[in-house]
């Protein structure tokens, strides 16, 4: 038997093999009680039982809250964790560049793929993707304190606004 990682603790999970791989996306509204039935809820003390029962309807609730936003919106916002995560690498002290290039390139490329398609944030993560590049650019060209200037800008491959 496996368990569960749970915010109150490791909830142990009962064997999944003998339900169909579609059960788990039922429609009629009893996601939380299906998810139930996947535990071993009479190993648990009263307390574990109900924090088990109350993460089971939190995390059917979250579910269902997440199927009513409109999936471009979901999209948009996870670019935007892109464009936070390369300004995470870029504020390092040096910066990170190469881990920065991979959130831009990863912005950038989500953005060209979805073009016309993420709603009225479009236009605002395109400005953000612009500006992040700019930032790359300002960084990676910027001389080192002591640095002659000559190892900043070389153009090197991980630079995301080549």
């Amino acid at each position: 038997m496996s368990t569960l990682w749970t915010p109150g603790g490791e909830v142990p999970v009962g064997d999944r093999s003998s339900r169909a791989p579609d059960d788990s996306a039922a429609s009629d509204g009893s996601a939380a009680s299906d998810a139930a039935a996947d535990f071993d809820l009479d190993s648990l003390s009263p307390e574990e039982r109900e924090q088990a029962e109350q993460y089971i309807r939190e995390l059917a609730e979250s579910r269902e809250r997440l199927k009513a936003v409109p999936a471009s919106v979901v999209v948009a916002n996870h670019a935007m964790g892109l464009y936070e995560l390369a300004a995470l690498h870029l504020s390092n002290q040096p910066p990170n560049f190469v881990e920065g290039a991979v959130a831009i390139d990863a912005l950038g490329a989500l953005l060209d793929g979805m073009k016309g398609r993420l709603g009225e944030a479009e236009s605002t993560l395109q400005d953000a993707l612009s500006q992040i590049r700019m930032a790359f650019v300002q960084l990676k060209n910027r001389p080192e304190d002591g640095d002659t200037g000559e190892s900043g800008g070389d153009g090197s491959e991980d630079d995301p606004a080549a």
